[in-house]
């Protein structure tokens, strides 16, 4: 198979696969809202009011929920990729300079993770923009539109 064939088949599926990654990025960050708020999935529950924890909670439940569906993707994900960043530096970092050293790994991967959302927006499949066509631009894609074929 033709290597430029097939770099604009997998072009043209980066909208699909990056609506993909927000849903999943979505349902995990929610998930750890949820457990930080309500005691699920093994987790002790904060108290109501907790600083920083049971905020964490409502932003990580709120701005998670907000991600998964695709609606408000960028201001979401740059609210929870800055609260992850402060999670990092003020309780992980220091106990060691490195994720896995000082058990800051999911915050780190969280931070990223969002930032890459908010400048590339939330993909394909959410309630903001539907389903597109493959090869179709949204407005403000930074992806390029497909080339026509002759």
């Amino acid at each position: 198979m033709n290597t430029a064939r097939l770099s604009d088949r997998l072009t043209a599926r980066q909208p699909i696969v990056l609506g993909l990654f927000r849903i999943v990025l979505g349902v995990l960050f929610t998930s750890e809202g949820a457990a930080t708020l309500f005691g699920v999935l093994d987790r002790r529950a904060s108290p109501v009011g907790e600083w920083p924890f049971w905020y964490a909670g409502v932003i990580e439940l709120v701005c998670g929920a907000l991600v998964l569906l695709g609606a408000g993707t960028r201001g979401a994900a740059f609210l929870s990729s800055g609260i992850m960043a402060f999670a990092y530096f003020t309780e992980h970092q220091q106990d060691g300079l490195f994720p896995l050293q000082n058990g800051g790994l999911a915050p780190a991967l969280f931070c990223w993770g969002f930032l890459l959302l908010v400048f590339f927006g939330p993909g394909s499949l959410g309630l903001a923009g539907g389903r597109r066509a493959p090869g179709s631009r949204p407005t403000g894609s930074p992806l390029p539109p497909q080339q026509a074929r002759d």
